[in-house]
């Protein structure tokens, strides 16, 4: 039985969401293939997220029971992660990258070593997958080097042992019309009715 994390990062409610509409085809694929698994939903709005200030800091270095040491432990023991998070000027919403900071501990994710830093989520099988809608067309063409939220967290994941990650993309939501959108809409839910059937 793994145990999966679905991160959600956007305010948004599922059905307002082009990114939560698309992440629920997957998920609800993935409970009919494995319905053993236990899912964790950590919607980042509800949680008690806020950037890191000069309280948190010293929390985070002493090590010392609070929010962060409860988030990074909690992603630790995770064996498959889903991020849903939406394209925001380039990047994903920020509240994500606060929580990364959150996550990113020495001793618990990653660690120092003479040769450089290691990650220690490399210890078992472990695979992620980015849920993402965007407006325009990024995965290829001209503006593909302008995407960075999905560069980012392969970045980070691999940094942390995780190297088998997958994208599923939702693009041009803001230039396609309605009807196009919906078309294309389809066939990237049974796209994602596929991955999730082997994830």
């Amino acid at each position: 039985m793994a145990k999966v994390l679905y991160i959600k990062a956007n305010p948004k409610k599922d059905e307002e969401s082009t990114t939560f509409k698309l992440a629920n085809v997957f998920l609800n694929e993935y409970k009919a293939k494995n319905p053993n698994d236990e899912i964790i939903v950590l919607d980042l709005y509800k949680e008690n997220i806020r950037p890191l200030d000069e309280t948190l800091l010293q929390e985070m270095f002493s090590k010392k029971d609070g929010e962060i040491l409860r988030q990074a432990k909690l992603f630790a023991s995770c064996d498959k992660f889903i991020v849903a998070a939406p394209m925001w000027n380039l990047s994903f919403p920020s509240i994500l990258k606060v929580y990364f900071d959150y996550i990113t501990q020495v001793g618990i994710v990653f660690k120092y070593t003479e040769s450089g830093s290691v990650g220690l989520l490399a210890d078992r099988p472990r695979k992620a997958i980015h849920i993402v809608s965007r407006g325009g067309l990024y995965s290829e063409g001209p503006a593909k080097e302008y995407e960075q939220g999905d560069r980012y967290i392969r970045t980070l994941f691999n940094f942390f042992g995780i190297m088998d990650i997958q994208t599923l993309a939702i693009e041009l939501t803001n230039v396609l019309p309605k009807e196009q959108l919906e078309v294309e809409s389809q066939k990237v839910y049974a796209k994602a009715k596929d991955i999730a059937k082997s994830f």
